[in-house]
């Protein structure tokens, strides 16, 4: 029978002993942190966090701690992991990193809207002395020096909102999505049928990448104007004419349907409320008659109380002589 495998080992057990203890891990920072972190750390604020960041295949070969704190630069995180297996691993720079950023979505996730420092702590005890590989995530890349530049400087944006028509004319394969994308929620579609019909007439695209973007079209456009849009494409691009009438009229349809279920929905809220005012109308009303009703025969029990007729008392609160003779009973 194959023995199951146990996600906990000596190592785990004894290394988070020690560490979950607030003393021990005060001093385990002051020894290992370096001295520039150390002063940005205020330590009196340290708390051990709940779970892990290690996957449950890992667990046999690492365990970590999380620990929050306040620094002088924001919130922050110590994340402590060990390695306990024989042979180092290659990528562990890539791991802590990995790590790392699981512990800033957390905080992001817990509501917060700025990153925290996390600091990345590798506790190794294996066989091998000493640790052969480097800590330096970017140094696990062939060109060091290119991947600090991707990672270190702003990312690549491509904002289509800001990049002229004209311009995108000239992107020759990308130009008829690129149009439709920076247009595609606005109501301005039919005004592209010039530009997206000398695109289409240049070329650059195969018939399957027409199509992809005729349903496009179809899938997020604004019927109205979609439809207005396909149209003049239609008259423009004679060799897709007949396809482009089809979905004119699939978007007229859509249209359609779209303006019927806008109509009942807006017909069964002004039914609800038009039901909601009546309700309280009426429900008014009869209040107010019921309090008139009970002063009236309040009143009318303290004049027969004072030997009044039954007639008179009748006269003077409005309420039936033979009510009246009911209540004297």
């Amino acid at each position: 029978m194959k023995k199951t495998q146990t996600l906990s080992t000596p190592h785990d057990a004894i290394f988070k002993q020690f560490l979950v203890d607030s003393t021990t891990i005060k001093d385990f920072i002051k020894l290992h942190l370096p001295a520039d972190l150390q002063e940005i750390c205020d330590l009196t604020t340290l708390q051990l966090l709940s779970g892990s960041f290690i996957e449950d295949d890992l667990r046999p070969y690492y365990s970590d701690v999380l620990y929050s704190l306040k620094t002088t630069e924001g919130q922050g995180y110590v994340h402590v992991l060990i390695e306990h297996q024989s042979t180092p691993d290659r990528h562990m720079a890539f791991r802590l990193m990995r790590y790392g950023i699981a512990a800033m979505r957390r905080h992001l996730n817990a509501g917060h809207d700025r990153l925290p420092l996390v600091i990345p702590v590798l506790f190794y005890a294996g066989k091998r002395s000493p640790y052969p590989y480097s800590l330096n995530w970017l140094e696990d890349f062939d060109n060091p020096a290119l991947a600090k530049k991707l990672y270190s400087d702003g990312f690549i944006l491509i904002d289509v909102t800001a990049i002229p028509d004209d311009e995108i004319m000239q992107h020759r394969s990308m130009a008829a999505l690129t149009l439709l994308q920076k247009h595609i929620q606005q109501r301005d579609l039919a005004a592209l049928a010039d530009k997206l019909a000398a695109v289409l007439l240049a070329g650059y695209l195969s018939q399957e990448q027409v199509k992809l973007l005729f349903n496009y079209i179809v899938q997020a456009g604004e019927t109205a104007d979609a439809a207005k849009l396909v149209r003049q494409l239609a008259e423009k691009v004679p060799q897709h004419g007949e396809e482009l009438m089809t979905i004119a009229q699939q978007l007229e349809q859509k249209g359609f349907e779209k303006g019927i279920q806008q109509g009942l929905e807006q017909g069964l809220e002004q039914g609800l409320e038009q039901g909601l005012e009546q309700g309280l109308e009426q429900g008014l009303e009869r209040g107010i008659d019921k309090g008139r009703r009970e002063e009236a025969l309040r009143i009318a029990r303290q004049l027969m109380h004072n030997g009044y007729s039954l007639t008179t008392v009748s006269d003077i609160t409005g309420i039936a002589a033979e009510e009246l003779a009911l209540l004297q009973q």
